[in-house]
C-alpha cells in the first residue's frame, strides 16, 4: 500500500523558512514523480514543485521559483521542500503526491493528473 506522510508545517513569520518532508512507502523509489501541491482558502489547488526519479528533474511554479528547493533522499524514500523567504501568500495546506512514473514531472511543468497517491497535508501559515 502506497503511503505518503507529510511533516514540517507550522507557523512562521514572513521572511522565515520551513522544510517540509514527504516520507513515502509502498513503492520502489526508482521510477516516480513526487509533487508538492498547495491549497489556500478560497483558491484552487496549485502545483508548487515536483521532482522526478529521471536525473532528478525538477520544476517550480513561478510563484516559488528562487525561494523553494525540492530534493530527494532515495535512501530514506523521502522528498523535501525547503521553503525560504516565505510570504503571507504562501499560507496554505501543502500536500505531497506521488505518481508512479517519472514522466509525471518534467522540467516544463506538471499537473495533478497521474498523481494517484496523496498525503494528508500539512498546514503552513506565514504571518506578516
Amino acid at each position: 500500500e502506497v503511503q505518503l506522510v507529510e511533516s514540517g508545517g507550522g507557523l512562521v513569520q514572513a521572511g522565515g523558512s520551513l522544510r517540509l518532508s514527504c516520507a513515502a512507502s509502498g513503492f520502489t523509489f526508482d521510477d516516480y514523480a513526487i509533487g508538492w501541491f498547495r491549497r489556500a482558502p478560497g483558491k484552487e489547488r496549485e502545483g508548487v514543485s515536483c521532482i522526478s526519479s529521471s536525473d532528478d528533474t525538477t520544476y517550480y511554479a513561478h510563484s516559488v521559483k528562487g525561494r523553494f528547493t525540492i530534493s530527494s533522499d532515495n535512501a530514506k524514500n523521502t522528498v523535501y521542500l525547503q521553503m525560504n523567504n516565505l510570504k503571507p501568500e504562501d499560507t496554505a495546506v501543502y500536500y505531497c503526491a506521488a505518481g508512479l512514473k517519472y514522466y509525471y514531472c518534467s522540467g516544463y511543468g506538471f499537473a495533478s493528473r497521474g498523481y494517484d497517491y496523496w498525503g494528508q497535508g500539512t498546514q503552513v501559515t506565514v504571518s506578516s
